[in-house]
This record gives structure tokens, C-alpha cells and sequence, in this order.
């Protein structure tokens, strides 16, 4: 099924793009949650437009994109996100952020595909390259800030994330605890069961033996049996 991406979405693609996915991922994934819209003739039409009317304001020579790249090295772009204590952003800044903050901001038209990022996760100071022209690179310096408040020192971000990602190794060595303890007791479990169908087989093949023994007894045994013998040896009068 085709759809076209609202959004951007890692691994997936980015905001714009005519993507083929699985019809079950693009129902109970990315339509719901308008990430994605159906690529309809129309719409498809429409996003092939919008894009060449973008691509008509990038740089078209190795001297506009000169000029364009000195104002980027120049820019610094701000994004107010929701971040929790660690410094982890509920969500993300992508490269379509970055893009359509500068055309914002600075009327800069930039392809973002050609922004070298990938998602910027975590509150911090960036610079992020962006490929301008055939060989014309500028960085763009970006700031992600928590939502109502500043950016810490640099020290105190190495600490947060330092922070967070111990308590996330923490967490996988207790899951992995977990998982091997779990593991143990069902290897536990499949073998005490192997004992119990073990001794059942014996015990069922030591009755069957004990059965055959009984019924060897009594057809040895049969009074009706002796009886016959007995009367056939008796002398004839």
C-alpha cells in the first residue's frame, strides 16, 4: 500500500515521501496516528508540485549557494520541546524540523534530505550540516531547549545523559536477570516434567509386567484345568 508520509518517520522516510509499507502497518500504525495519508492520484499530484515550487528557491549556482551558506553559518535556530528530567525529548527534532524552521525564519529554502541528521532526541547545542550546493556545506547551529526553561551547562547535559544511560543499562541487566531466572525455571519445569513422564512410563510398564505375571499364575492354576487332568488319568471301569 502507498502512502504519503505527514511526518517524518525514522526508517521510514520523510515528510513528503510516497512510501510503500504493509497495508495492517499503514491501518494500525501510521493512519491512525496521521502519521501517513493514502497516496491518492490527487494528493500525490499535489505533493510532486509543492516540491517542485521548493526545489525553484534553492541555491542554483556555486555563488548563491556561497551567499546562502554564509547566512546559515550565521543562524541559530531554537526548538522549545517537552523533555523529560534526563533530558530525553517526548518526541523529536527531524530533519524536516530543521528545514521548514529555516524557510521560517530565514526564507532559506533548503532540500532536507540534505540536512546530515538523523533525529535529534535529547535537549542539547547542535550544529548540524547542511549541503547547500555541489560542494558548499554550512553548519547550522541549533539550540533544543526544554519547554519553559534554559539550556544547562554543558557539564550538567554529559551528566543527564550519563545519568540516563546507566539507569537504562541498569534496566537491561535487571530484564536480563529476569529473562534468566524466567528461563531457568521453565528449563526446571520441562525437566521435572521429563522425570514425572519417566517414572510414569516405568511404573505403567512395571504394572502391565506384574499383570502378565498374575495371568501366567492363574491360567497355571485353573481349578477347571486339574480337574480335566484328572479325570482323563483316572482308570476306566
Amino acid at each position: 500500500m502507498d502512502v504519503i508520509l505527514l511526518q517524518d518517520v525514522e526508517k521510514l522516510g520523510l515528510k513528503g515521501d510516497v512510501v510503500a509499507v504493509k497495508r495492517g502497518y499503514a491501518r494500525n500504525f501510521l493512519l491512525p496516528r496521521r502519521l501517513a495519508e493514502p497516496a491518492t492520484a490527487g494528493r500525490v499530484a499535489e505533493v510532486r508540485r509543492i516540491e517542485a515550487d521548493r526545489a525553484r528557491h534553492e541555491a542554483r549556482s556555486a555563488d548563491q549557494a556561497a551567499d546562502i551558506a554564509a547566512t546559515l553559518q550565521k543562524t541559530v535556530l531554537r526548538f522549545d520541546v517537552k523533555a523529560g528530567p534526563t533530558g530525553s525529548l517526548f518526541g523529536s527534532v527531524t530533519p524536516t524540523d530543521i528545514a521548514e524552521e529555516l524557510w521560517r525564519t530565514r526564507k532559506i529554502r533548503v532540500d532536507r534530505r540534505k540536512i546530515d541528521l538523523d533525529v535529534i532526541k535529547r535537549i542539547g547545542r547542535y550544529s548540524i550540516p547542511v549541503h547547500v550546493y555541489e560542494g558548499v556545506t554550512a553548519e547550522v547551529k541549533t539550540l533544543v531547549v526544554p519547554e519553559g526553561g534554559e539550556l544547562p551547562p554543558e557539564e550538567e547535559l554529559a551528566a543527564m545523559e550519563a545519568a540516563e544511560a546507566a539507569a537504562a543499562a541498569e534496566a537491561a541487566a535487571e530484564a536480563g536477570e529476569v529473562a534468566a531466572v524466567a528461563a531457568a525455571e521453565i528449563e526446571e519445569a520441562v525437566a521435572i516434567e521429563e522425570v514425572v513422564e519417566s517414572d510414569e512410563l516405568v511404573e505403567g510398564e512395571e504394572l502391565e509386567e506384574a499383570a502378565g505375571e498374575t495371568a501366567a499364575v492363574v491360567e497355571v492354576e485353573e481349578p477347571g484345568d486339574a480337574a480335566d487332568e484328572a479325570a482323563d488319568e483316572a482308570p476306566q471301569s
